[in-house]
């Protein structure tokens, strides 16, 4: 039987092959909920209790609910995860000509599992930066047929790859393969994304390029237990967020104000503009604080101490045959319902009272939860959580659905796990 839930989520992560499309995606869903873009460069409007906003960088985006008490003694429900996964982009001269081929140069963004992008069919999507008069503009590209391949060298020539395994350099072998040479076109790579984008050759100054994988999200397994789709991580946790947000809204909002911060760049450390350790998120807040009519006294630093934060990013479920990777008492299974991710070096933010205050909301909504804690001799991840939790000072908790094939080209989840975890941030945000 269909899920509303997961059908929204697979449509979700086909129409997100970047960070920027993730966003595009997500104002979609916002625009038909009425929400409105902020422009973070005009002066400031009074902001009134139930005005839906979001204000977007890029491949980030901030939304919000104006709560109905006075922001700086209700303070703000946070919900925040990350837009980027790891994937191949392409080179700003990316053109390697050789041997009657055109492949293009590739640097590997994040902890990608490499070796699971051969012999795939990949798509190209992203942000071209074009000329418009004398400034620019973005254009948004989506390529939806199978123009690059990193191609297999044939076990005749490499006899012991069964046994050593398949190890690409990342310099001279991921290199796409996009099309054979013809020397009397300049630069196929930009005529190709010329005629995609429907502008001029010349007018592309520069890109922001992703590669994807071309097999569509699907529900998989003997009984319809699976999600198989490439960007799970983390683009489950933004989706379950956004639904979660939108099934809380109502005609009065509560007293505190809602917010859903999904950011870019987290799988390489967050330290950019957009990021979630630069300033973006506290100057959305600030603005908050400073210009709704219910403001109060104290501002942001006052409201910071009445909010909380819950950190989104998809969990390790135990693995059948790597079951010895997990420590014993703490191996989530899918659809075994969310799990609290829990590190006493605070790579993950949760504390006792956040983590009771996170089963407590379970509870609440009859949701079964899970615990994960790294083995005490293996390193431990990290996520959007710590440095926020450290930033603002508010109370986190760290969560997200368990998963396997984490950081491949193609990923699983459970189909059970995405609608409770949705159900969970939507009694949050209520």
């Amino acid at each position: 039987m269909s899920n509303p839930v997961i059908d929204r989520f697979l449509h979700f992560l086909d129409a997100s092959p970047s960070p920027f499309h993730a966003v595009q995606a997500t104002v979609s869903v916002l625009a038909e909920n009425g929400f409105v873009a902020v422009d973070e460069s005009a002066a400031p409007r009074p902001l009134k209790a139930g005005q839906r906003a979001y204000i977007q960088r890029g491949g980030s985006i901030i939304a919000f609910v104006v709560g109905a008490g006075i922001v700086s003694e209700s303070g703000f429900h946070i919900v925040a995860a990350h837009t980027d996964s790891p994937n191949l982009r392409v080179k700003p001269q990316p053109l390697i000509r050789t041997h009657g081929y055109v492949r293009l140069g590739v640097e590997v963004y994040g902890g990608v599992t490499v070796a699971t992008w051969s012999d795939r069919d990949l798509g190209m999507a992203g942000a071209l930066t074009v000329r418009d008069g004398t400034s620019t503009r973005q254009v948004l590209v989506d390529v939806r047929k199978p123009v690059c391949r990193v191609p297999n060298l044939a076990i005749h020539l490499n006899r012991t790859v069964n046994d050593v395994g398949l190890k690409l350099n990342k310099q001279t072998d991921l290199p796409v393969l996009f099309a054979m040479d013809d020397p009397e076109v300049a630069d196929p790579l930009r005529s190709f994304l010329a005629v995609e984008a429907g502008i001029e050759a010349d007018d592309i100054l520069t890109w922001d390029l992703s590669l994807f994988d071309l097999t569509p999200a699907t529900v998989a397994g003997a009984n319809d237990d699976f999600v198989f789709s490439a960007r799970l991580d983390n683009l489950a946790c933004c989706h379950a967020g956004l639904e979660g947000f939108v099934a809380a809204l109502a005609d009065k909002p509560p007293a505190h104000t809602s917010v859903l911060a999904l950011f870019d760049h987290e799988e390489i450390g967050s330290h950019t503009n957009r990021g979630a350790n630069s300033s973006y998120i506290e100057t959305v807040l600030a603005n908050i604080a400073e210009n709704s009519d219910n403001a109060g006294k104290g501002g942001l630093s006052r409201a910071l101490t009445h909010s909380t934060l819950i950190s989104a990013d998809m969990a390790h479920a135990v693995h059948p045959a790597f079951a010895d990777k997990h420590d014993a008492q703490h191996m989530p299974n899918i659809n075994g319902g969310p799990v609290i991710k829990q590190n006493v070096n605070y790579r993950y933010t949760t504390e006792g009272e956040s983590a009771a205050d996170f089963v407590l909301l379970c509870e609440a909504v009859d949701v079964k939860y899970q615990w994960f804690v790294s083995r005490s001799d293996l390193a431990c991840g990290s996520t959007v959580g710590p440095m926020l939790a450290s930033r603002l000072g508010v109370k986190a908790v760290d969560v997200g659905n368990p998963m396997l094939s984490m950081h491949s080209a193609r990923e699983m989840c459970g189909t059970a796990d995405h609608p409770a975890l949705a159900k969970v941030f939507a009694a949050f945000y209520r």
